[in-house]
């Protein structure tokens, strides 16, 4: 097949560059200044649809609402805290003026734990900044102690030290693959990456990076992106490092920053918080979402949400790598049956997001709800478009599909039956997954090269299976302004109908295609898998659609259209992974 000069030339450069080589900020987008309105605004952290700041100085937790840009007061008397993170449903709080590490229930402060020291005086006990990990465990700076401490999520009255000794500890950061702890000595101005051998103890050190603008002391608050980048506040900038601590860039603010996260909706935003106030940064690469929490102790009855809690007889490995490119670590959260007698099939579960937005915790109800009915799912992430262009995405899917068979034996699964189900964006890319496991570019060097990325069976859900006719190509022209399309494929259908036509499955489909299951909402367009059914049955290939009554875009993750459309899936995958 002819390849599009686009796709080698996007191939040429993500081999040339490395992971996280380019600048992660739009450029396109202006600094803007949020508020102005603190004493001193300090380690923001974004949960529940919002943005909470404490106010160091000023006493205050404020909440900020993107949208209708709303800044509001949380918590009046919220006292000296220097950081907030938010995880696992709650918001974690460096409550410094007490010398404690908090949590915020029913809009109090609750102590969660604290470290002490025989004959140490309480202001070098003052926690500076923190960081939590999937396990509800917590990571936090002792600046005037010179220590890092870690209280353990099962027992947070048990504090540990995490690493004994450092100079002036500020601003910390976990690697999304939690094997790396990120410190920044403040006073030296340089950021330390320790790994992580176990839940709160560290190996030998490595000096990732140091910040060189001069006799200004500041290496303070930090972050990192979903692609593994390092952010830290300098003395007048956000300094920007990849994994291998290469500078990627500096941004520059209008006063001296002090701490930043992402958030927003879409996590596409870095939040700044400076002593000038708060800014927000419009960014290429998303920050990491916080992670649901899986306890069945929290699941609220009734909650229209679908629950996250983890089933009895189900257990979960989350973060797992399955697939590097250089520094860039791709992550996938693997739930399975408790170990039996017998080998299961696995599912491959991508989210949708217009491939610009979106996380593997996403679709954790789905990986979750399948896993209780016998299968292995492994819910992944992929390089979005503001990251990475077409063929990445379809790249990293394939080297999913072929670490799972590679390691059959760890998961207990059986590599002969292997399916995927996606949505949306993730629905093509499941279309993508199963139409074209033969064509080279779509592979990748994600790793197991050995392995065949080879589906057995497909459900797509409202994912478009045709990119260069109908809707989307219609908006894909020239003048048309930035679309999912057109961010996703790097052009316009004007400038390169041929990458249109090899990013669209049904180009691919075959008589070796697997069965497709098409699953879609009454009011979600379902005309939209006309032509892919009709091309797949021409070739004699199973294929069927399912349309659910009053569902809209997206239903498949909502009730009461949930269990229906798991057991239809769980139906289909019986039937068709033999």
């Amino acid at each position: 097949m002819k390849i599009s000069l686009r796709i080698v030339c996007a191939l040429i450069a993500l081999a040339g560059s490395g992971a996280g080589a380019q600048s992660p900020v739009d450029t396109s987008s202006k600094l803007e200044t949020i508020s102005t309105e603190f004493g001193m605004c300090d380690g923001p952290a974004w949960g529940g649809g919002s943005l909470w700041v404490p106010d160091v100085k000023g006493g205050k937790l404020y909440r900020y609402w993107p949208t209708p840009k709303k800044l509001t007061v949380a918590l009046a008397d919220a006292g000296r805290i220097s950081a907030a993170d938010y995880n696992l449903g709650r918001l974690y709080l460096a409550d410094n003026g007490n010398a404690r590490i908090a949590w915020l229930k029913d809009g109090k402060k609750t102590p969660l734990g604290q470290f002490t020291e025989a004959g140490v005086k309480e202001n070098k006990l003052r926690p500076n900044d923190l960081v939590v990990d999937s396990r509800g465990g917590v990571y936090f700076t002792l600046t005037g102690l010179g220590k890092v401490i870690y209280l353990p999520g099962n027992d947070p009255s048990q504090p540990q030290v995490a690493i004994s000794e450092i100079d002036t500890p500020n601003g910390v950061a976990l690697s999304p693959d939690e094997q790396t702890l990120y410190v920044a000595s403040y006073a030296p101005k340089k950021i330390w990456a320790f790994p992580v051998t176990a839940p709160g103890q560290t190996g030998e050190r490595r000096l990732l990076a140091s910040m060189d603008d001069g006799p200004d002391k500041g290496a303070d608050g930090m972050t990192i992106d979903r692609a593994g980048n390092v952010y830290c506040a300098g003395p007048a900038h956000i300094w920007i490092w990849n994994p291998s601590g290469k500078l990627l860039t500096k941004l520059e603010t209008p006063t001296r920053p002090i701490n930043c996260a992402f958030g927003d909706g879409d996590m596409h935003s870095l939040y700044i918080t400076a002593l000038g106030g708060l800014y927000r940064q419009r960014m290429n690469v998303t920050g990491i979402p916080s992670e649901p929490s899986m306890d069945p102790a929290e699941a609220v009855p009734g909650d229209k949400n679908l629950s996250t809690a983890l089933p009895p007889g189900v257990k979960a490995e989350l973060n797992v790598v399955y697939a590097s490119y250089g520094d860039r670590k791709l992550l996938a959260d693997v739930v399975m049956p408790r170990p039996s007698k017998s080998i299961r099939p696995a599912i491959v579960v991508v989210h949708g997001g217009g491939w610009l937005n979106g996380d593997k915790s996403r679709f954790r109800a789905l990986a979750l709800g399948l896993a209780a009915r016998g299968y292995v799912t492994a819910a992944i992430e992929y390089r979005l478009a503001g990251e990475a262009k077409f063929p990445a995405a379809i790249q990293d899917c394939n080297a999913a599909v072929r670490f799972l068979r590679a390691n059959a034996a760890r998961y207990q699964l059986d590599p002969d039956r292997i399916g995927a189900v996606g949505g949306s964006a993730g629905g093509h890319l499941v279309g993508l997954m199963a139409a074209a496991p033969d064509v080279r570019e779509f592979q990748g060097s994600g790793g197991n090269p050995d392995q065949s990325s080879r589906l057995q069976a497909a459900v797509v859900m409202a994912g478009p299976m045709e990119l260069a006719t109908g809707p989307i190509a219609e908006r894909s022209h020239k003048g048309a302004g930035r679309t999912f399309t057109i961010d996703f494929l790097g052009t316009t259908i004007d400038d390169d109908r041929s990458l249109y036509e090899q990013a669209s499955p049904i180009t691919h489909f075959s008589k070796s295609t697997p069965p497709v299951l098409f699953m879609t909402g009454e009011l979600d367009k379902p005309e939209r898998d006309t032509q892919a059914i009709k091309r797949l049955k021409e070739l004699g290939v199973w294929s069927e659609q399912k349309v659910y009554k009053d569902g809209k875009h997206g239903c498949w993750m909502r009730n009461p259209w949930y269990d229906q459309m798991l057991a239809d899936m769980d139906a289909f995958f019986q039937a068709h992974l033999h």
